[in-house]
């Protein structure tokens, strides 16, 4: 396929893909244009925040990285993953020295206001392709409202290998850096399970290198979870209730506001969410903002599926559907199909990118609440070593 003519918008010019079992199909993947370059970051030993309680701060620093490069760049439509406790990017030619800036002042912004160390990488497409490996994107459209970037070929893998290796690293900015993390928040309490636990899955092709049964192994898994309501979706159609996180109050305040400034944008926040409660208790629309309408696209808009070189899922499952969900993934593994890591735990978390309220193409990201993919990949990992 040729990879050198890069599109006005990349990702705009792909299918969209309705169905979720089509992003197990390698075939409706395009390789990233020539030029591009995947910039990410996570955060170092995220199980052991994980372990202190600390799972809104580990999903807060992820998505930062990407609300930080899409508001640098001034662009909404460019493929993008989150993973939990951190996220890529694919960053277009123009945009790479801006996206690295970026990256080395998120990581000044998560040590001083999270209190965590994150590493960040830039890692050019050519550097993946001459490793025999491949960036492929498909675009996954679950609403009419928003597009998630799916990820395939290996790539995205390699270079978070060689980013933890101390490779293509990008240096934290100066102390007192602030990214722009304008949109970025975490307003909703955990979203507890209703059908039996919340359960983050990640599953990777194995050493059979079978593309045909991995394929369909993610078919299948697909086909167990449609077997519960909304497809295991952990949110209801009508969306999650407002509710108040004085945790997520306090961390988005320290995304918003520097220190000596907060109260103000604490106060701020407050009385927003305070009124988004009362408007929607009582059915009212206050400035064109319809609380109810909003919920509704909380949930069609969310990211709780995707595929970045493997199927993630944090999904509301009961116990006999989950029971079959582990024999197919036992059975697959045992094969060399894939390895997998499953994590259960009793409710979820979001994290969203709400550019704003009125406009409906707000993104929300999903993950468990008490450990979710991180937890999900350390077993994976423990398996492979």
């Amino acid at each position: 396929m040729e990879t050198s003519a890069v599109p006005e918008s990349f990702l705009d010019s792909l299918p969209a893909l309705r169905a979720f079992e089509s992003v197990a199909d390698i075939d409706n993947y395009r390789p990233l244009p020539a030029g591009w370059t995947l910039a990410l970051a996570d955060i170092v030993d995220s199980t052991g925040a994980v372990a202190a309680g600390r799972y809104k701060a580990v999903n807060m620093a992820g998505a930062s990285v990407i609300s930080a490069l899409l508001n640098a760049l001034s662009r909404r439509d460019l493929p993008f993953v989150f993973s939990g406790d951190g996220a890529l990017v694919a960053i277009p030619p123009e945009g790479i020295e801006i996206a690295h800036n970026t990256l080395a002042t998120v990581q000044t912004w998560v040590a001083e206001e999270l209190g965590m160390s994150m590493r960040a990488a830039m890692v050019p497409i050519e550097d993946i392709r001459s490793e025999g490996l491949d960036v492929l994107v498909a675009r996954f459209q679950p609403s009419e409202e928003v597009s998630y970037a799916m990820f395939a070929g290996g790539g995205g893998n390699w270079a978070e290998a060689r980013m933890k290796a101390g490779q293509y690293r990008v240096e934290p900015a100066p102390r007192g850096a602030r990214p722009d993390l304008t949109g970025l928040s975490c307003r909703w309490s955990p979203i507890q399970a209703t059908l039996g636990d919340i359960v983050s899955i990640i599953a990777v092709p194995g050493p059979a290198r079978d593309r045909r049964a991995f394929q369909a192994l993610v078919s299948d898994l697909i086909a167990l979870t449609g077997r519960e309501r909304r497809g295991g979706h952990p949110l209801p159609a009508q969306g999650p209730e407002f509710g108040f996180s004085p945790q997520g109050l306090d961390i988005e305040t320290r995304a918003n506001a520097p220190a000596g400034r907060r109260w103000h944008s604490k106060l701020r926040i407050s009385a927003l969410l305070f009124s988004a409660i009362v408007a929607d208790k009582f059915g009212w629309t206050i400035g064109g903002f319809n609380p109810k309408a909003y919920r509704r696209e909380v949930a069609r808009n969310s990211d709780f599926r995707k595929f970045d070189d493997g199927l993630k899922m944090t999904i509301d499952v009961g116990a006999a559907v989950l029971r079959q969900i582990e024999e197919r993934l036992q059975a697959a593994e045992r094969t060399g199909i894939c390895n997998y890591g499953l994590h259960q735990q009793k409710s979820a978390l979001m994290t969203c990118i709400v550019a704003s309220p009125l406009q409906r193409d707000h993104v929300h990201f999903i993950d468990g609440a008490a450990g979710g993919y991180a937890v999900a990949m350390a077993k994976l990992k423990a398996k492979l070593a």
